[in-house]
């Protein structure tokens, strides 16, 4: 059933994202996960969004900095986090994306956007194109049944819980919506990386808890 949307969200692409690049959409344990990670919308750097890649086009697939946090919550190993340090973007493989999401797998982690059309750089998306998405989101998580969800930054946060959310005032709070479990962390990445220790330590008490 992921298939069908993968499909839909490729369509989206060429409306929304880039018409050079692929659509990138999701990653990791894709039944019943113990974590949901939803971040807004892949872009360029991304390696797999090159059309000559033919594997595994999954977030943040040829980048560093997320992996940090992933590193210190457990979802991937000191070895796989020390080659990833190690590679430039362009030297990552489709085995090596493989064996990173394996990791993920293992940890019974799924990583995806809630946008997947890629864009060329980071520029922000406007609401309307996330809301576009919703739907197709929904479906998809219904799909995957993830006990948690975390939600990363006020733009993604607000608009799936369709609420006005400001992270720094939902710390931990869980919100129970449309039959999941939804948390609400600080975007680590880009010019959220100097939260990034929030985002960890809330994770980590997300877990435990």
């Amino acid at each position: 059933m992921l298939e069908n949307l993968v499909k839909e969200y490729k369509k989206m692409q060429n409306k929304y994202g880039d018409p050079n690049l692929d659509s990138i959409t999701f990653g990791g344990c894709k039944n019943n996960p113990e974590i949901c990670f939803v971040f807004m919308n892949p872009t360029g750097r991304n390696i797999t969004a090159n059309k000559e890649w033919t594997g595994l086009k999954a977030p943040w697939i040829g980048t560093k900095n997320v992996w940090n946090l992933f590193f210190e919550i457990g979802v991937i190993n000191e070895e796989i986090y020390q080659e990833i340090r190690s590679k430039k973007g362009k030297e990552w493989t489709e085995d090596f994306a493989n064996k990173v999401y394996k990791s993920v797998e293992d940890n019974k982690v799924y990583i995806t956007n809630l946008a997947k059309c890629t864009q060329i750089d980071a520029r922000a998306l406007k609401d309307k194109v996330f809301k576009e998405y919703l739907d197709l989101f929904f479906k998809e998580i219904n799909i995957v049944n993830p006990k948690k969800i975390i939600l990363f930054g006020n733009q993604v946060s607000s608009i799936v819980l369709d609420e006005k959310i400001c992270v720094s005032n939902v710390r931990k709070k869980e919100f129970n919506y449309k039959g999941f479990k939804f948390y609400s962390v600080y975007y680590p990445v880009g010019n959220g990386f100097f939260n990034i220790d929030k985002a960890i330590e809330d994770i980590k008490w997300i877990i435990k808890n």
